[in-house]
């Protein structure tokens, strides 16, 4: 009774918990985990006073519209409150982009490699699946707009792009989507947008009523700390918003994560300071992988994709007995590389390290 196109259905690889590797190997000493682009700084110390008061309803439904937490984010960002959906992580604004976009038979673009639960969602909806492979680390996008024929309802782009870090600059992307047919959507994956130091990188939000029309996605799960609260949310026409709400699960987010992201999102002091602490130590860590001999990438995201110049896997394993948890990124097309987290100036220093150990064994 499986659907013939499910029964090949592989599950996203997340990243290696740290009990794992502590039940696998029998570490007892410390362990970091910089594999999976979470912030290791935690969210704001008033969220996490917000989440203990707010505790004491878990007993109640939460409020099935995120009223507050929508109008807080209208205002940060000027746009209307009806144009948020908000999801349990922005994972499931993608689910519901191509459950009302996507019929049996139809076709989603993205770039070869991309964030990989894009073609998840896709193969789970019966949809077909066509990947057009990066040019320089970065999103074709010429070759993705001749791509487009008649089946294709959705583009995906992910901006900063995951695994590569690279961006897309807002004066192409705009000379790009006028030509492109108005009857498809974009999808601007915006989760890394926050670590972005580049002034020309797209202002997404401008081109949320354009024709053809794009809906950005974000989440707190980066920038914000709050990974395990799994809340995101996408910004879009009013239409598109309406629908995507009518069809989502009835308290698709929970009342704990409704409080932790208003009140996250309100205090930018605290913001701010791990945000310019995540920059300074990706620079740190880019001048100090390029002294082992390595080749870092230009990232504008929390994560930096690194060249070793051998098997990704080899290192990644040989980390993983040090304590050390990055990404090995054969899954994504670079089995000469890794990518590695932006982790706390301790965490980073004990990988920096780990890995001089590891090189000076190899």
């Amino acid at each position: 009774m499986i659907k013939p196109y499910l029964k090949d259905f592989k599950p996203y690889p997340p990243g290696k918990p740290i009990e794992e590797l502590r039940r696998e190997l029998g570490i007892e000493g410390p362990i970091v985990k910089l594999a999976s682009n979470e912030n290791p700084f935690g969210p704001s110390p008033k969220a996490i006073e917000a989440i203990k008061e707010a505790a004491k309803d878990v007993h109640r439904y939460p409020d099935p519209s995120g009223y507050e937490l929508k109008k807080a984010l209208a205002q940060k960002l000027g746009v209307k409150p009806e144009e948020i959906v908000l999801g349990n992580g922005s994972n499931e604004v993608i689910d519901l982009l191509v459950k009302a976009l996507l019929a049996p038979g139809d076709t989603a673009l993205m770039s070869e490699p991309s964030f990989l639960m894009y073609e998840k969602f896709v193969q789970a909806a019966g949809g077909n699946i066509k990947k057009i492979s990066l040019k320089n680390l970065r999103h074709d996008l010429f070759a993705l707009a001749g791509a487009i024929d008649e089946k294709t309802r959705l583009l995906f782009l992910d901006n900063p792009h995951n695994p590569t870090g690279s961006i897309i600059k807002h004066h192409e992307f705009e000379s790009w989507i006028k030509d492109l047919p108005k009857n498809i959507l974009i999808v601007l994956d915006e989760a890394y947008i926050e670590f972005n130091e580049d002034p020309e990188i797209i202002n997404g939000l401008k081109f949320k009523d354009h024709k053809p029309p794009v809906a950005i996605l974000r989440t707190f799960s980066k920038a914000y700390g709050l990974a395990g609260l799994r809340i995101g949310y996408g910004i879009m026409n009013q239409a598109l918003a309406d629908v995507l709400n009518a069809i989502r699960q009835p308290f698709n987010v929970n009342s704990l994560a409704l409080t932790a992201a208003k009140v996250a999102l309100e205090d930018e002091k605290y913001f701010k300071q791990v945000l310019n602490t995540f920059l300074e130590e990706r620079k740190r860590l880019t001048e100090a992988l390029k002294r082992f001999g390595l080749k870092p990438y230009p990232s504008q995201a929390n994560f930096i994709l690194v060249e070793v110049g051998q098997s990704g896997q080899k290192l990644y394993q040989a980390l993983l007995r040090k304590g050390v948890i990055i990404r090995n990124t054969e899954a994504y097309g670079f089995p000469t590389c890794v990518r590695i987290s932006i982790g706390t100036p301790e965490e980073n220093d004990f990988f920096l390290a780990k890995l001089k150990e590891v090189l000076n064994e190899a």
